[in-house]
Parts: structure tokens; C-alpha cells; sequence
């Protein structure tokens, strides 16, 4: 069973369709105890640093959400709720977000408008961990993005995917139980659901 945690900020269904397509019973909640009594807990994000921050608060599911991983079960964060495990973002100054892991989260480079931003589309990953959510994938498979910042870890050893878009962009990052990607597993075809399969594999 894995916990989708619903902060009440986006839309869970694309997740919860890919992880019930696989197979995979979930529970879409925000309470502290659902959530800890499952087997692993996914973090979904769309919208800004600062709200979500602020309804992760609000709804309970930020402790939630560290005590889960407190209990060194699989954690995975998508999207926003990979820029979320680090301390704050350029998107919403002075927020602080579950601050897990070190690294800065400003807005992609547009190389003078050339670039669209929010990076919106298929980009080839460079995976430099082969285990964990990247078992069994090979070469530099596509995955599907939608965001406008994006992530430099200060600790290259817990970044296990890198994309380039206008700059080198920190694509996945994994410590202990904890996985998170900027890209969206759940729309990304064959490979993402590669990737949610090697999730709940974790849990075994």
C-alpha cells in the first residue's frame, strides 16, 4: 500500500491511475496515521514553493510526511515535492521548505528568451545511479517535464539523474529512502512506469 499524500494542493489523479495500472493499492489522505501504517509514500506538487508549503502545513502533512520518512520507509516525491525536500526556493523567498537535503531551487535560464519557459516536454536523462528507481533502464531514456525551476543539489552523490535544458538541471535525486524526480514518472509511458515499478519494488 502506498500513502499519495493529498495536502490539497493539485491534482492526484494521473499518480493514482499509473500506480493502480501497475497494480499498486494506494491511499490518497493527509493523516498522519493512514500514512504511517503504509508501506511507502509518494509526494506529488503542481503550483507554486510557497503554497504548497503553506497547505502542507495547514493539512498536517508536512509532519506527516517526516515522520514517515523518519521511519526509513521508501519515499518518493515528484515534481514540486522534489523541490520541497530542500530548504526554500527563488520561487517564493523566505519560505522554508522540509529542508532533507541541500541545494538551491532557482528559476530556469531562458539564454535571453530562446528558451520556453516553464520547460515543457520530453528530455533524455543522463542516469548516474542505476539502482534504486533506475534498475533495469538503460541508456538515456525520455521523460516527461513541466516546471520552470529546477534544482542544483550541493551534494553531487545524491543526484542520480541530470537533463539539460538551458542548463545542466539536477533531474533525480535519491538518499537513503529517500527518491525524488523533477520529471513525472506517471507521464512518462514504459520508462515511468519502469520507474513507479522499481518504487514499489523498494518496498519489498
Amino acid at each position: 500500500m502506498i500513502a499519495v499524500i493529498d495536502y490539497g494542493a493539485g491534482n492526484l489523479q494521473s499518480v493514482v491511475k499509473a500506480l493502480n495500472y501497475i497494480e499498486c493499492e494506494t491511499l490518497v489522505t493527509n493523516k498522519k496515521e493512514d500514512i504511517l501504517r503504509c508501506d511507502a509514500a509518494l509526494l506529488p506538487g503542481v503550483g507554486s514553493f510557497g503554497d504548497a508549503m503553506d497547505c502542507m502545513i495547514r493539512s498536517g502533512a508536512k509532519d506527516a510526511a517526516l515522520e514517515f520518512i523518519s521511519t526509513g520507509k521508501p519515499f518518493l516525491g515528484i515534481c514540486l515535492g522534489l523541490q520541497l525536500l530542500f530548504g526554500g526556493s527563488e520561487e517564493s523567498p523566505g519560505v522554508k521548505g522540509l529542508d532533507l537535503l541541500k541545494g538551491s531551487i532557482t528559476k530556469i535560464p531562458d539564454d535571453n528568451g530562446k528558451l520556453k519557459i516553464p520547460h515543457m516536454g520530453w528530455n533524455s536523462l543522463e542516469i548516474r545511479n542505476r539502482e534504486g528507481l533506475y534498475k533495469g533502464i538503460e541508456g538515456e531514456p525520455y521523460v516527461y517535464f513541466v516546471h520552470s525551476y529546477y534544482l542544483k543539489a550541493d551534494d553531487e552523490s545524491v543526484v542520480s539523474a541530470r537533463t539539460q535544458y538551458g542548463t545542466w538541471i539536477d533531474a533525480s535525486v535519491q538518499k537513503d529512502n529517500v527518491y525524488a524526480t523533477q520529471f513525472h514518472p506517471e507521464k512518462s509511458g514504459q520508462v515511468g512506469l519502469k520507474i513507479l515499478r522499481n518504487f514499489v519494488e523498494l518496498t519489498k
